[in-house]
C-alpha cells in the first residue's frame, strides 16, 4: 500500500498521468510575479526571488522545486508616487495615510527573466522565459497591467534512476537506451493584473501551446503541455495603524478537470516583519502551511514555510514540505522596505 501511493504521488507531481501541472508556491503571495507576467515591472526597482522548495521531505526523491526571477520596470518616471513615498520617521510607511494618498503610477512597461527547475525522482523538467508588460493607469488609483511571457521548457528522464524491479526495463514508453532522454519544446504565457492601494486581481495562463512528449519516435508519453488556468485575487484592510492583514485566494485548474483552491492569510507589522496561514485544497492532496519573513534591509528579504498534508493517510508518507524565499531588491532608490502594490 505504501508503495502504491508513492508511485501515486510521483506520477501525479511529475505529470506522467495528468497533464502537466505547474509547480505550487506555499508563497506564492510573495512573488505574484512567477505566475503571472503582467506583475512584471509593477515596483519602483528591480524586484529578484530566489526560492528553494522541498516537498514532501518523507519521500525519497521527491519533488525539489527551484527558481530564480528578476523584473524592473521600464520608463518609469515617477517614482516617487506620493507624499508618503518617503519613510516618515513616527508612521507606519505602509500605513493608512499610505493608502489614502496612493496616487497610480503613469503608463510604463515591465521587462523580466525566469529560471526554474523542478525535480521529481527521475523526471527533471526546467523552464526558462523572458515576460513583458504594460501597465496602464484607468483611473487616479488603479492600474491594469497584461503581460506575455516566451520561453522554452525541458524534460530529461534518467533511466539510471529507475528501479523496475521484476518489470521490464525495456518499456516503450521511456525508450530503450540508458542514461538521460532529453525533450525539449516551446513555452508561452499570458497574464492580467489590476491593482491599486490595497487589492489585487490577477488571472493568468501558463502552457498555452498545447503539445505532447515522446521520450522515443513511437510513444507518446502524456500530454505534458495543457494550459494551466490562476485566478487570483486579494485586499488588505488595516487591523490597526501598524498591523495590516492581507487574506487571498489562488484558484489553479488544468485540464483534464484537476483544480488547486490556495487561500492565504498574511499578517505584517509595520514594513518589518510579517506571519501568515494558508490552506491548500487540491483534487488528490490537501494541506496546511504556516510562514513567516522579514525585511532584514530595504534590499534584502527573507521568508519561510512549513507546510504538511492534511489526513494521516498521506502525511505518513510524506511528511513535511519547506520553502524558503530569498528576496533583493536592487535600485530602491526611495529605500523602500516593502511593496508598494503587491505587498
Amino acid at each position: 500500500m505504501k508503495n502504491l501511493i508513492i508511485i501515486w504521488l510521483f506520477l501525479f507531481s511529475s505529470g506522467l498521468i495528468f497533464s502537466q501541472s505547474k509547480p505550487y508556491y506555499s508563497q506564492y503571495i510573495l512573488n505574484n510575479y512567477i505566475l503571472n507576467p503582467a506583475v512584471a515591472g509593477i515596483e519602483n526597482y528591480k524586484d529578484v526571488k530566489l526560492s528553494y522548495r522541498n516537498q514532501w521531505a518523507g519521500i525519497d526523491g521527491a519533488p525539489v522545486t527551484t527558481y530564480f526571477s528578476i523584473h524592473g520596470p521600464i520608463g518609469k518616471t515617477d517614482y516617487k508616487t506620493s507624499a508618503t513615498s518617503f519613510e516618515v520617521p513616527g508612521e507606519n510607511p505602509r500605513g493608512k495615510k499610505f493608502s489614502d494618498n496612493y496616487t497610480a503610477p503613469d503608463a510604463h512597461h515591465g521587462l523580466g527573466i525566469t529560471a526554474l527547475n523542478d525535480k521529481t525522482g527521475f523526471i527533471n523538467r526546467w523552464t526558462t522565459y523572458v515576460s513583458y508588460a504594460y501597465h496602464q493607469p484607468l483611473s487616479i488609483a488603479t492600474t491594469l497591467s497584461a503581460g506575455i511571457n516566451m520561453g522554452v521548457t525541458g524534460f530529461n528522464l534518467d533511466r539510471t534512476k529507475i528501479n523496475f524491479a521484476d518489470l521490464d526495463p525495456n518499456d516503450p514508453a521511456i525508450g530503450f537506451i540508458n542514461g538521460d532522454v532529453k525533450v525539449i519544446k516551446p513555452e508561452l504565457g499570458a497574464g492580467l493584473w489590476l491593482y491599486g492601494a490595497d487589492y489585487f486581481a490577477g488571472l493568468s495562463v501558463q502552457n498555452i501551446l498545447v503539445g505532447t512528449v515522446k521520450f522515443n519516435s513511437g510513444v507518446t508519453n502524456g500530454n505534458y503541455f495543457s494550459p494551466n488556468y490562476f485566478l487570483t485575487g486579494g485586499y488588505r484592510f488595516f487591523l490597526t495603524d501598524e498591523v495590516s492583514a492581507l487574506p487571498s485566494v489562488m484558484v489553479q485548474y488544468m485540464q483534464p478537470q484537476l483544480y488547486g483552491l490556495h487561500t492565504n492569510v498574511k499578517l505584517q507589522y509595520l514594513d518589518k516583519l510579517w506571519v501568515g496561514g494558508s490552506y491548500h485544497y487540491s483534487d488528490l492532496i490537501s494541506g496546511y502551511s504556516a510562514m513567516a519573513g522579514f525585511n532584514l534591509s530595504n534590499t534584502f528579504n527573507i521568508s519561510y514555510a512549513y507546510e504538511t498534508s492534511m489526513g494521516s493517510q498521506y502525511r505518513i508518507f510524506t511528511k513535511n514540505t519547506h520553502e524558503i524565499v530569498l528576496g533583493f531588491l536592487l535600485g530602491n532608490k526611495y529605500g523602500d522596505f516593502c511593496p508598494r502594490n503587491v505587498w
